[in-house]
């Protein structure tokens, strides 16, 4: 399973995100990437107002204030514990 971070740089949101994902690796069997909407015209436009977003395949999961409860609770209905 990977997710995908959407954020920015020098965005403490996003940073909070990434924390987030990576703290729950430690329980749950997944990856992320992080991509940059400013390098990307299309995302710029989609996720501008709403970074971080976090997505899988085309569902976003949670986005704004990343909130962990959120993100393991869909994790817990798409994969098991490590």
């Amino acid at each position: 399973m990977k997710l995908i971070l959407y954020g920015k740089d020098n965005c403490s949101l996003c940073d909070q995100a990434m924390v987030i994902l990576e703290l729950l690796q430690q329980d749950y069997s997944f990856e992320f990437d992080t991509i940059n909407i400013y390098n990307d015209e299309e995302l710029l436009e989609k996720y501008h107002l709403m970074i971080p977003v976090i997505t899988y395949r085309d569902t976003i999961i949670d986005k704004g204030l990343v909130d962990m409860e959120t993100i393991e609770n869909y994790l817990k209905s798409k994969n098991p514990r490590k």
